[in-house]
């Protein structure tokens, strides 16, 4: 058992840094100040050829794997780019994944390339004000009419969806009291056209370059062939990219927290307090320390993860236990970075209060941590379910 990356993968990290190497902390610090999406980022990292990391080489992509994938996406949050660079191409890596796995070969020629140079952005439409977590009670519907579907309905805390011009959609194709178990839902990758959808954003507590928002749809008109596989199984396959997506996440918690924790240490080492730095003083090392140990555990958790997915094998516990062990270590890194630097932990210049700001995001999302706890008691434990 090898826990050292290899040669490939150390490569992949080098050159990701390489190319975010000039999208330093000022750059993101005026981000989160003035908002506007990172496109010479999002561009910078299309032109390497990073935005098809695990797509297929036929159409574009690098043919590799979620494990590599991860890395990459750690590595950029790291770099100090935190959530706001990792959510400015999170989509790219896991939302399309539906279509790779189910898509036809001319949906894949038609939606990869594009995606995959940066000419399109899309944004995942799957949670609904009213429904939450409890994905199968979505309300959004699609209604067939001869060789399209008519779609209404609204769609909330979707990201990019102000620079988006695709939106992959879950929506309602049999009504809620006649469906059977999870079928009913059904897939479309599809043009965010602006005439039938009111894109909203929503003013929150960080990440504001990458914007989030609710989605008012009305009437939307999505030809046939932009279904994804059959109608009615869409809720399968979104789940081919939720496993992926917890994964992904928690190698950018991660990566945020050892950002974070860079800049503590650095701090300790530096600044001056009675006459000795205050990185001496083990009230300042061991919370630094512990959080340390915190982010490998983890990490290592991500890797677990992302190798059983890659070979195939069933994932969800480990992808779920990355999540919640990876948002709670990349929390706490944030939280201790503060304490260390003290008055000045408060300042915006430091940066590390930005970082506490977007470590919020990957506890909360793309799944609450009571729910994994709930499916770790319930799927590995054998405990009755709860809800």
């Amino acid at each position: 058992m090898d826990f050292e990356l290899n040669d490939e993968q150390q490569q992949i990290c080098d050159a990701v840094e390489r190319v975010c190497a000039p999208f330093d902390a000022q750059y993101w610090l005026h981000k989160d100040s003035e908002g506007g999406f990172p496109a010479d980022f999002h561009q910078a990292l299309a032109q390497a050829g990073w935005l098809g990391i695990a797509m297929p080489q036929q159409y574009g992509g690098a043919g590799l794997g979620i494990t590599e994938a991860a890395l990459m996406m750690q590595t950029i949050a790291a770099t100090g780019a935190g959530l706001s660079g990792a959510s400015a191409v999170h989509m790219n890596i896991f939302g399309l994944h539906p279509v790779v796995v189910f898509g036809s070969d001319a949906q894949k020629q038609r939606w990869l390339p594009p995606l995959i140079a940066g000419r399109d952005k899309a944004c995942f439409a799957v949670t609904e004000p009213n429904s939450g977590l409890n994905t199968l009670k979505l309300k959004t519907r699609a209604i067939r009419k001869g060789d399209r579907y008519h779609v209404t309905g609204q769609k909330v805390w979707i990201s990019t969806a102000q620079v988006a011009n695709k939106i992959l959609l879950l929506a309602r194709t049999t009504p809620v009291e006649e469906a059977r178990g999870t079928q009913g839902l059904s897939l479309f990758y599809t043009d965010l056209d602006p005439a039938y959808i009111t894109v909203r954003e929503i003013d929150k507590m960080g990440r504001k370059c990458v914007d989030s928002n609710e989605l008012f749809i009305d009437d939307l008109r999505i030809p046939v062939e932009d279904r994804i596989g059959e109608e009615g199984e869409g809720f399968k396959y979104i789940l081919h990219g939720m496993n992926p997506e917890r994964i992904l996440i928690a190698s950018e918690a991660v990566g945020l927290g050892r950002a974070a924790l860079k800049l503590a240490a650095q701090y300790a080492n530096e600044r001056i307090v009675f006459d000795r730095p205050i990185g001496q003083n083990q009230g300042i090392q061991h919370p630094l320390a512990r959080s340390w140990m915190e982010l490998e555990a983890a990490h290592l958790m991500v890797l677990k993860a992302a190798s059983r997915y890659d070979a195939g094998r069933n994932c969800a516990a480990e992808a779920n236990a990355a999540k919640y062990l990876a948002g709670e270590a990349c929390f706490n890194a944030c939280q201790n970075a503060i304490l260390t630097h003290g008055g000045m932990g408060f300042a915006k210049e430091y940066h590390v209060e930005r970082y506490l700001r977007e470590a919020w995001i990957p506890r909360l999302a793309p799944v609450s941590p009571q729910l994994i706890l709930c499916f770790i008691a319930e799927k590995v434990l054998g405990l009755p379910k709860s809800y």
